[in-house]
């Protein structure tokens, strides 16, 4: 039982951790130069992993689904299938996992040798708020960056799905569009797409919780880090399980 008590401990610290975060996220003063900063380091320095990720997926996917679509004789349905399947579930899902190991891994190990080389310390002696300087920045940057970066995965997975159609069948661009959007509609994209703010509000208050609160010295900076990526990605497919009930329970006649 001592396994179970030490796991609703996390649970609570975490909680905790996480509510803080969004008080201080809506009390002044506002940090958006360090928010600007940290949009800049999460979402634009993301960007060709997720655009290169979702590329190539789109193309591999394509082929495995013709190579099974093909048996009975509904090729047509490939673009359907392969935007559907991205925009539901590959894309937030994927990209949510990436940034998780991207970000999630930086802002543990950054926040902990800060923690280790009392770089905290020395902020706060000069009577700032070091929480809201250094961690709800963050937090807020994932939130932000994450549905964006989704909708370059699905994009980039819709544009590595046609080229290789293309190479195959020869399917005019215009064609293969209409036939992708043709089954999608309002739940299979929205809901979805925003479901990953909640993947980034996870991602960056459980990498900063490990990062912010350590007290091994240079010994936690990897140990957070660590713990960063494994943890948060282990609450993104928790979280996507049950984000998907609710989507579910909110479109019951249009959610896939």
């Amino acid at each position: 039982m001592r396994w179970l008590a030490r796991w609703l401990d996390f649970v609570g610290r975490v909680g905790l951790f996480g509510m803080r975060v969004l008080a201080d996220s809506l009390r002044p003063p506002f940090e958006f130069a360090a928010l600007w900063h940290n949009l800049a380091e999460v979402g634009n320095q993301s960007l060709a992993l997720i655009v290169v990720s979702g590329f190539a997926l789109g193309a591999v996917m394509t082929l495995h689904t013709r190579s099974t679509l093909v048996q009975f004789g509904a090729t047509a349905m490939i673009p359907a299938v392969q935007a559907v399947s991205f925009f539901v579930e590959i894309g937030p899902l994927v990209a949510g996992l990436l940034l998780a190991g991207r970000v999630g891994s930086g802002i543990g190990a950054v926040l902990a040798n800060m923690r280790a080389s009392e770089q905290i310390d020395a902020v706060e002696s000069l009577s700032i708020d070091s929480f809201k300087l250094l961690v709800v920045p963050r937090v807020l940057a994932c939130v932000i960056s994450l549905p964006l970066l989704t909708l370059f995965m699905d994009f980039a997975g819709l544009l590595g799905g046609f080229l290789s159609e293309e190479l195959t069948s020869h399917v005019a661009p215009g064609l293969y569009l209409s036939r992708a959007f043709d089954h999608l509609q309002f739940s299979n994209f929205i809901a979805p797409t925003l479901k990953t703010a909640v993947f980034g509000f996870i991602i960056g208050s459980v990498s900063a919780h490990f990062g912010y609160t350590t007290d091994k010295g240079a010994k936690g900076v990897g140990e957070a880090a660590t713990n960063s990526v494994v943890v948060s990605s282990l609450l993104i497919i928790v979280a996507d399980v049950l984000l998907i009930k609710c989507i579910y329970f909110l479109f019951p006649d249009t959610a896939l």
